[in-house]
């Protein structure tokens, strides 16, 4: 299926767009406060802020899927009507989002041409599709199969698809939604080549992302948004994670902090050859060998959908084990439920905090009290003692820096850092013995997560074992003392943070399991 004639003539360039004085307005929210914002040709220019700061609202009102309420488009100096992503596409404006939209049960070529008519129809010219594709990949560096099916690529590859769907279609503006998120360090550094070809050949690009040391490698120059307003914009060359994380947060940001030395304790979290089946009826865990220390962080590394959420879940509770055996303190606790793991001193941080780790339509207090509501000083019988709850509520609302209008706030009205925060203090109020926090930091923004990562170094100071399931390899890098790293439900490989580099990490991602070292003579 190739394109009509009329859908591949050459669209002008965008040698530069504006948006001005772009207002969006939700109820109760001003997501946009007139905002300025540009991009010239063959530039990367880098959209930053928190959750909340208004750039995904920003990008959406580009790309046709809001309606300014105020302001104006302008291309090449002429304002322009965007009312849907249709008008976008034929201005030349594309957007990658982070949630690629694929049709998994189609090839590529049939992917990169769907929607766009054939100049046979009702036949499909496949045949023309598939060696523009070649044509795109060869430039771009894009190395994909026409005939493959998505279902059976990796998600590096599907991400260069979505690519090339848009070079196919002649954008001259690109908007990419987190990228790299998916990808290993070995893919980002694909991407970035990619990337770089696009701007060489003209293609402007705005990149969206919170990897800060990202951002500055690939970045011409970075606007920062606060509160949906415009902070300012700044060339790279001028910028540091410290000056930026300023901008977005509005005061100065502790980025790293030293780990201290600790004495490392007993082994107090053991994992025996441990195996689990996914929701799907395949294997997610296959023989997991791991064991964590009093005073250790051990850290899991992995590309998203490699057995870390089955991990974390076979830990706390929530699925069972097919064999293996999981100690903690010397008990085993395989099959054990989620009250009985609490009382023998097990924490969970989950991945899905609203649908796992908290409930949105309770309040701030009963949220906090979730797991003691039925213990003293909390209860006596079937009482409620709702002084003891609300002193108690106070305090770790005061110890853990949670924003609220007061404990009677319902959940649902803090935003995601907050929400985090509020879970970390019900589990760590209780001084665990171990730890799981999987994600504990995603979705939160800079300041958040500078505290979550100064809550989880406090409870290695206290002896907690310390299992944290990230996708984000700065944040292992950061708080882990080893570092484990999964993939296809296995642990490919166990590495020393001081021993970790980024290229070895990347490799056991991708599957390549380190060499072992030759013994001395």
């Amino acid at each position: 299926m190739s394109p009509n004639p009329a859908d591949t003539l050459p669209r002008k360039s965008i040698e530069h767009l504006e948006m001005r004085g772009i207002v969006k307005r939700f109820p109760g929210v001003l997501a946009n406060n007139h905002v300025n914002f540009d991009v010239r040709s063959g530039e990367v220019h880098t959209l930053l802020g928190e959750n909340g700061a208004g750039k995904s609202t920003l990008m959406k009102i580009l790309y046709g899927l809001y309606q300014q309420d105020q302001g104006d488009i302008l291309i090449n100096g002429e304002r322009v009507s965007i009312q849907s992503p249709s008008d976008a596409i034929k201005l030349g404006i594309g957007m990658i989002h982070q949630h690629f939209m694929l049709v998994p049960t189609l090839t590529v070529a049939e992917n990169v041409a769907l929607g766009l008519r054939s100049s046979r129809e009702p036949l499909m010219d496949l045949e023309r599709v598939s060696a523009r594709i070649h044509e795109l990949s060869e430039i771009y560096g894009l190395r994909v199969n026409p005939d493959a099916y998505v279902w059976q690529l990796a998600v590096g590859e599907q991400q260069r698809v979505e690519i090339i769907k848009t070079l196919y279609r002649d954008v001259s503006l690109l908007i990419l939604d987190e990228p790299t998120a998916v990808l290993t360090p070995q893919e980002v550094d694909q991407l970035f080549g990619t990337l770089r070809q696009m701007t060489a050949d003209g293609h402007s690009l705005i990149f969206i992302s919170h990897k800060l040391h990202e951002v500055l490698a690939i970045s011409d120059r970075i606007t920062v948004l606060r509160d949906g307003s415009l902070v300012g914009s700044i060339p790279t060359g001028e910028a540091t994670r410290e000056n930026l994380a300023q901008m977005m947060v509005g005061r100065e940001v502790v980025y790293s902090r030293p780990i201290q030395a600790v004495e490392v304790g007993e082994p107090r979290l053991v994992l025996r050859d441990v195996s689990a089946i996914s929701d799907r009826e395949t294997k997610a865990l296959s023989n997991i060998n791991l064991e964590i220390r009093g005073g250790q962080i051990l850290g899991i590394a992995g590309v998203s959908g490699n057995g870390q959420r089955e991990l974390a879940q076979v830990i706390s509770g929530l699925r069972p084990l097919t064999s293996g055996s999981i100690l903690l303190d010397d008990q085993n606790i395989a099959g054990w439920g989620v009250k009985s793991l609490r009382d023998a001193g097990l924490a969970f941080i989950p991945e899905e905090r609203m649908r796992d780790g908290a409930i949105k339509d309770f309040t701030v207090a009963e949220n906090l009290i979730l797991q003691e509501h039925d213990v003293e000083p909390y209860s006596h019988g079937i009482f409620l003692d709702f002084r003891a709850i609300a002193e108690r509520c106070q305090e770790l609302i005061a110890s853990f820096n949670i924003k609220t209008p007061s404990q009677e706030t319902t959940l649902k009205s803090l935003s995601g850092g907050n929400i985090q925060k509020l879970i970390m203090a019900r589990e760590l109020a209780r001084n665990p013995n171990v730890l799981v926090a999987s994600q504990p930091t995603r979705g939160v923004d800079i300041g958040a997560t500078e505290y979550i990562h100064q809550r989880i170094l406090e409870q290695r100071q206290l002896g907690t074992a310390t299992l944290l399931i990230s996708e984000d390899l700065d944040e292992i890098l950061a708080l882990s003392d080893e570092i484990a790293v999964m993939y296809e439900g296995e642990i490919v490989g166990i590495v020393r943070r001081g021993d970790a580099t980024v290229e070895e990490l990347g490799l056991m991602m991708a599957g390549v399991r380190p060499q072992p070292q030759a013994e001395s003579a």
